[in-house]
């Protein structure tokens, strides 16, 4: 069977640029003579709608919208992503449907039976798992088709509270009794750099395990925080990848079943890890502002390795003729950054301006100086920076409509040390799931093929210059076993008692969760992150902003 793999970016609630995508993909399937073309989940709306799925007429302009592609496969099927509305009284009002599509109809529908409720994930909110399992019948050829999670029930997840598995239905163990030929799964996978391996070995071993083909699709581009990175791939009975589409782009391929048997050598998949954080980040970035009509974007550029890695990835992700930067130096700023922060610029070509905050900082303490009387200078009048920092930035997106770009990192974010209405500004928050230590392999990735951050930025020790001779060293220990305490914290949640970081003793470890906790409320007004890890802050991760523990 000749089969189309259409692996596409849509845009949540855009139902019109989703359509026309979708047909256009059909006519190209057609042209190559395939029998069926396969889309992603929610592919008509957009993974995820969240709650625009509890508004009823967006709910039936979807499913109008699947009723109109489908009167175009006449000559072709299709299997596209869209939510139906449960047609019984009892349990959620929609479910998670895979469509059928073919002689110009919806011809069969086909429910989502595993409903991810964890992380990122809430489809319980929304939709009724399903109970009746059925195939797909196409040329005689019998498909169990299947949705994202539904072939996730043996995920490799962390072993919490002695548990192993995840669900108690296996989808496939029902499906195979009816004697399939070939599994599809569509999917809304979004990206994690330390989940890749997991998914494809999720993959390659329900192939195996069935004996059968499986064709998985996933689809591309960021949904504000969430980042999809394609990768859909074709494989064979054996667990071999056969076929491979891109990553983080647009990519249609056509493949033939028949032609691909166990013996065929398996294609090896690229694992870059800092490439493939960087590529998601661009795409992030690209896709928030494409998406939200944004056009332009404006940050401040200290000369330190935070705001130089973010800048350099917005002028690829927007075009530097997009990009503004704002270097706002204060009598603690060392010439070597401001040099710095100047010599990104001329690299990148971008537009800049240098607004010393000197008077500013002064005219606030001068305002203050009554209040704070007989008390001695401390992290207030070095906040007092930061925030008259951001007063210029949010003036000047304002005046000019840029949005400003968040360059705090995970490390900084995790321990609080980043600053409420200063540094913390932004409509985006570019590295704020990136770790320092990785922050420091991104401008290396950066500057692969010639010098593009300046060597001073990266080797220089990390400093906020918001006092004489400060060292972010002075509040933290050192970031490679800050970054190794924090990943074992909140990446795989374990408690102080697990956390085993060489040259740590428990109570340094006890110090650093302490500060993870209490800064949970600043978190809570951070803007938007781009989730690259599997355990990104936002909401993915539900901490209450009262507990004590």
């Amino acid at each position: 069977m000749k089969i189309t793999l259409a692996q596409l970016n849509y845009h949540i609630g855009n139902f019109k640029n989703n359509t026309d995508k979708i047909i256009k993909a059909i006519n190209q399937a057609k042209n190559a003579g395939s029998e069926l073309i396969v889309f992603s989940e929610l592919s008509i709306t957009g993974y995820t709608p969240h709650d625009l799925l509890e508004q009823k007429d967006f709910v039936e302009e979807a499913i109008k919208t699947a009723e109109h592609i489908a009167s175009h496969c006449t000559d072709i099927a299709a299997i596209i992503g869209c939510p139906t509305i449960n047609q019984n009284p009892e349990g959620k009002k929609l479910f998670n449907s895979a469509l059928f599509l073919q002689n110009g109809k919806i011809e069969k529908i086909i429910n989502k039976t595993l409903l991810p409720t964890y992380d990122i994930f809430d489809e319980y909110r929304y939709f009724e798992p399903n109970d009746i399992f059925q195939v797909i019948e196409i040329n005689k050829k019998k498909i169990a088709l299947t949705i994202c999670e539904d072939l996730w029930d043996e995920q490799e997840i962390q072993q919490v509270f002695s548990r192993q598995k995840l669900y108690k239905t296996t989808p496939m163990d029902n499906l195979i009794k009816l004697k399939p030929e070939l599994i599809i799964n569509i999917a809304g996978s979004p990206f994690s750099h330390n989940q890749k391996k997991m998914r494809i070995n999720i993959l390659k071993r329900n192939a195996k395990k069935y004996n059968l083909p499986l064709i998985y699709v996933n689809q591309i581009g960021a949904q504000t925080e969430l980042i999809f990175d394609g990768g859909s791939m074709f494989i064979n009975s054996n667990g071999d990848i056969v076929k491979e589409l891109k990553y983080f782009e647009e990519d249609i391929s056509h493949i033939n079943t028949d032609q691909y048997k166990p013996a065929n050598i398996s294609i090896k998949t690229s694992d870059n890890r800092i490439a493939s954080i960087y590529q998601a980040l661009v795409l992030g970035v690209k896709d928030y502002f494409k998406k939200n009509s944004f056009r332009k974007a404006v940050l401040g550029l200290s000369g330190g390795i935070d705001s130089a890695v973010t800048i350099a990835i917005a002028a690829d992700a927007l075009g530097p003729k997009n990009v503004d930067a704002l270097l706002m130096p204060s009598q603690f700023s060392s010439q070597h950054s401001i040099d710095d922060a100047i010599k990104l610029a001329d690299n990148l070509n971008l537009k800049y301006y240098i607004l010393p905050i000197n008077e500013l900082w002064y005219s606030f303490n001068k305002s203050l100086s009554e209040i704070f009387a007989n008390t001695n200078n401390d992290i207030t009048e070095e906040n007092i920076q930061a925030r008259a920092r951001g007063v210029l930035l949010m003036a000047y997106s304002n005046k000019f409509g840029h949005i400003v770009l968040n360059t705090s990192n995970k490390s900084e974010a995790a321990v609080g040390y980043t600053t409420l209405y200063g540094d913390m500004n932004g409509g985006l928050s570019v590295l704020g799931d990136v770790y320092k230590t990785d922050v420091y392999l991104l401008a290396k990735y950066i500057n692969r093929n010639n010098e593009i951050i300046p060597e001073n930025t990266i080797t220089k020790p990390p400093s906020a210059e918001l006092r004489p001779d400060q060292k972010d060293s002075d509040s933290l220990p050192e970031y490679n076993i800050l970054d190794d305490v924090l990943f074992q914290y909140i990446e795989q949640k374990k408690s102080a008692s697990e956390i085993q970081v060489k040259g740590m003793n428990k109570q340094q470890v006890i110090d650093i969760i302490k500060m993870v906790n209490q800064n949970e409320y600043k978190r809570f007004q951070a803007p938007p992150i781009l989730r690259v890890s599997s355990k990104a802050f936002g909401f993915g991760r539900r901490m209450p902003l009262v507990a004590k523990y």
